[in-house]
């Protein structure tokens, strides 16, 4: 099980010792899918939302989980963040969050890119509840990462995710 990084030569989960790589700038873009409906995409863009600017209080819950992210996922490293962002794109039906997370340490940044995702996609949806309990939250999804040994990491174009633009 040695080819298995996050477990032990007994199966035992581990967290990865990292103290021997190089530190290096790294940067990662993740999304996720708010798939809304009409009707509560022209709430949301009349402003007739029940619980005040989905957007801002998303954008903030993105920031705070990208912070939190080591608390939540087990083996993750805690990292030092210099950088994160959370930015949407409404279209008809749905909402796409796109988080970036950037730090220069000896392990990647992916995950906390992914959580400011998830967590500002969830946000929406709690939000918006009032308005529709039929919505999914969907492709959650890494876009792009640089930096560290792996090097750079483009996902391909997603037909969900070209449907929000």
């Amino acid at each position: 099980m040695a080819d298995l990084t996050h477990l032990d030569d007994a199966g035992r989960a581990r967290m990865v010792d990292v103290g021997d790589k190089s530190v290096t700038p790294r940067r990662a873009v993740a999304e996720a899918v708010l798939v809304t409906g009409p009707e509560v995409m022209a709430a949301v863009a009349g402003g007739q939302t029940p619980k005040g600017n989905v957007f801002e209080t998303a954008r903030l819950a993105g920031i705070m989980a990208a912070k939190r992210t080591a608390d939540l996922i087990p083996l993750c490293h805690s990292l030092t963040l210099d950088h994160v962002a959370v930015e949407f794109e409404s279209g008809p039906d749905r909402i796409r969050i796109v988080a970036t997370a950037a730090t220069r340490a000896t392990t990647g940044i992916e995950m906390e890119a992914l959580t400011a995702a998830a967590i500002a996609g969830l946000t929406l949806y709690d939000m918006l509840k009032a308005l529709s309990r039929t919505m999914v939250l969907q492709q959650v999804r890494l876009l792009s990462k640089s930096g560290g040994r792996s090097g750079t990491y483009q996902a391909p174009e997603s037909p969900v995710s070209q449907e929000a633009h």
